[in-house]
């Protein structure tokens, strides 16, 4: 609370005070939501609750979508046990109850299940996998003393104008180090499906997709407000907190994503009548 308002106040004050916001949050999680959404990002992260006197990870879920006007918006926050895909399809079909209709492309991390739930749920939606978590998972395999050096060979991959040369690029890669890291590059092999989506479109829709590093940035910033917490008292304690910074955060987002025009026009162009329009 100091973090956020510059005020010092007793913490039982502080609860039984922001007690009355948890009707509020209800409200605006199950609030309806467009029927169509460009892209939406997924992602968890990690917080320590105290569970009848025991602390447990429990996994925030955070979907931020872009719709057809090029503005952002926290979809949601839902609080689970550890990241499931199981638990993501819950809270992709909370968003289809919601009124979300379609979604024409969602980033995603490596999690395992992760497409499926997606495709149970939203059938036609594209899927990239997030290339920053790519790289994380591929150089796990890797020694030290030649992580920088195969980080360096990925990049003619993800960087590639067209699939064609980021194959090449694979290619390569795999003559090189597929003796030495073939777990490394095999990775790279088995997530190409979704990997390789965003070459399908043009720069400005690329730098959108390729990674989940926007929904990243959210969750740095309720980083900021929550960092003085190692544990929280309870899963409301929690889901106040984020509920208070994700509507101070989400304040700033006013503008549209910048060239949005042209963005558009390409998702017409690939997607056809899936983008509904007003002439």
């Amino acid at each position: 609370m100091r973090e956020m308002y510059g005020i010092e106040v007793d913490d039982s004050r502080v609860s039984k005070i922001t007690d009355k916001l948890l009707p509020i949050i209800r409200e605006w999680q199950e609030r309806p939501l467009q029927s169509v959404y460009a892209m939406v990002i997924l992602d968890a992260v990690h917080y320590s609750v105290r569970e009848n006197g025991i602390v447990t990870k429990k996994a925030v879920y955070v979907a931020i979508g872009t719709d057809l006007e090029g503005k952002k918006d926290v979809l949601g926050i839902w609080l689970g046990a550890t990241e499931s895909a199981k638990y993501w399809l819950n809270v992709l079909t909370g968003l289809k109850n919601r009124g979300v209709q379609d979604i024409l492309i969602a980033s995603v991390d490596g999690l395992s299940g992760f497409v499926d739930a997606i495709h149970a749920a939203f059938p036609q939606t594209e899927i990239q996998r997030c290339v920053i978590h790519q790289i994380r998972a591929s150089t796990r395999y890797v020694s030290y003393k030649d992580v920088k050096v195969f980080s360096a060979d990925l990049k003619p991959i993800y960087k590639a104008a067209t699939e064609e040369l980021a194959l090449a690029a694979l290619d390569e890669l795999e003559a090189k180090w597929g003796g030495k890291y073939a777990l490394g590059v095999k990775s790279w092999r088995v997530n190409w499906p979704e990997l390789s989506t965003m070459f399908k479109y043009p720069a400005e829709i690329r730098t959108l997709i390729y990674t989940t590093n926007a929904i990243g940035n959210f969750n740095r910033q309720l980083r900021k407000v929550t960092k003085t917490k190692n544990t929280f008292v309870s899963d409301d304690a929690l889901m106040k907190i984020l509920y208070l910074a994700t509507i101070n955060i989400t304040e700033k987002w006013t503008m549209p994503i910048r060239n949005w025009g042209t963005i558009l026009d390409h998702l017409i162009i690939f997607f056809g009548d899936r983008v509904p329009v007003t002439l």
